[in-house]
């Protein structure tokens, strides 16, 4: 078994409502990130993106980590985690120094987003993100990076994510049950992106939406930047229960009939067409309409994209997404679903399966893998920044060095 550290791998694990995915990519010497192996279990023990119950969460996020050892022949030891559910919010804030030279260096830039981040948050949540949107120097805002620069003062508005403190540490404590090590805690919809969204979309302005069984976690990027996070605490399960309860079937037939007949638009699907429905205790099979379905199906949908429309709407960005949504995450699989939510947004919509991988990238081609291939890509990036400051600690001589040196007349 080769370890995490000897091959160059990078390990990303997603702890959805109803699976838990863990992906294994390898950074190939061109910097490509080429996945090795996939593992894919459903969660039991968890509740829109909360832990319910940590035991059987143990064990699902195990079997999965267990499946993806196997297929990429190795030994995981740590992970780049995702984290979603209602208690995450955000916030944009600013800060400002003075240019200590007359030339902004690395040290201001750290100091300003220093400052930025300096807000008082209550004992109970901790800082997922501080992300820099854009910087001012003096007069002159919009720059994208001010190292090099000339001026008096900096400012910097940055994006800050918060999660509730207990719920990531029950997140982490399962993991780490598994003898496994969580790197870094990632928000999911921040890490769909990395793996489903181009930089012009970005820079346009783009809103994506990860739906998946409990819950629906929203991004929204302009101008290049993270703008605006979001869940919503209501997601494809509560699509599963409308057709438990009206068809009168157990729930894990409804989720089967829901992801292989159900259409999210009705006028798509056939008054002819019909499907078995399975009954509860016992009672024969009934034969129904799949229009029925889909007349079951389709104002929920409806409702879901509503709520999205309405957090848009109330972070005052919904007249900057010019490049419209992006869907990703298992709910957002069904037929019909971009006619539909198109007709809703008056919006370019697609949905999008990770792009820019190598290796075995039909194991993960499907929208249900955004986010798993996303926490690569952001480990990926990770791994590459921290190589960055190594080696610029290493070019950059100690105090003690250069004093040594002063007196050698080396400087």
């Amino acid at each position: 078994m080769v370890k995490v550290t000897d091959r160059n791998l990078v390990v990303g694990l997603d702890i959805g409502t109803s699976k838990i995915s863990v992906a294994v990519g390898e950074i190939t010497p061109d910097n490509a990130l080429s996945i090795v192996g996939v593992g894919n279990q459903p969660a039991r023990g968890m509740d829109k993106g909360g832990v319910n119950d940590l035991n059987l969460v143990i064990q699902s996020i195990q079997r999965a980590i267990n499946e993806a050892e196997l297929m990429a022949d190795c030994n995981i030891t740590s992970v780049y985690l995702g984290i979603s559910g209602k208690h995450i919010s955000c916030q944009n804030e600013n800060g400002m120094v003075p240019i200590n030279d007359q030339e902004v260096t690395q040290e201001d830039v750290d100091n300003v987003i220093h400052t930025a981040r300096s807000v008082p948050i209550s004992a109970e949540r901790r800082m997922l993100h501080v992300l820099p949107q854009e910087y001012s120097i003096d007069c002159q805002d919009g720059i994208k990076s001010p190292i090099g620069m000339s001026g008096v003062r900096m400012e910097a508005k940055v994006h800050i994510v918060t999660c509730a403190n207990d719920m990531a540490k029950n997140i982490v404590k399962c993991v780490e049950r598994c003898d496994v090590k969580a790197d870094q805690l990632i928000f999911s919809a921040l890490a769909s992106s990395y793996g489903v969204v181009t930089e012009d979309e970005k820079e346009l302005g783009i809103c994506i939406v990860d739906i998946g069984a409990g819950t629906m976690d929203i991004a929204v990027f302009t101008g290049g930047a993270l703008r605006h996070t979001a869940v919503i605490p209501v997601a494809g399960n509560q699509v599963t229960s409308d057709i438990a309860k009206i068809f009168r079937t157990p729930l894990s037939h409804a989720e089967d009939i829901k992801v292989q007949y159900a259409c999210a638009l009705r006028q798509m699907v056939s008054m002819e067409e019909n499907i078995e429905v399975p009954s509860v205790g016992g009672r024969a099979a009934r034969s129904m309409s799949r229009h029925t379905l889909a007349e079951v199906v389709e104002p929920r949908y409806q409702e879901l994209f509503e709520l999205i429309q309405e957090e848009l709407r109330q972070s005052g960005l919904e007249d900057q997404i010019a490049a419209g949504y992006v869907l990703t995450g298992g709910t957002s699989k069904m037929e019909g679903v971009v006619e539909f939510a198109e007709e809703v947004f008056q919006m370019p919509v697609r949905v999008a399966a990770p792009l820019g991988v190598e290796g075995l990238k039909e194991y993960v081609n499907d929208p249900s893998y955004a986010t798993v291939v996303g926490l690569l890509q952001y480990g990926m990036k990770a791994t590459e920044q921290n190589q960055q400051e190594e080696k610029a600690k290493e070019n950059t001589p100690s105090v003690g060095s250069r004093v040594l040196a002063w007196f050698k007349g080396e400087f």
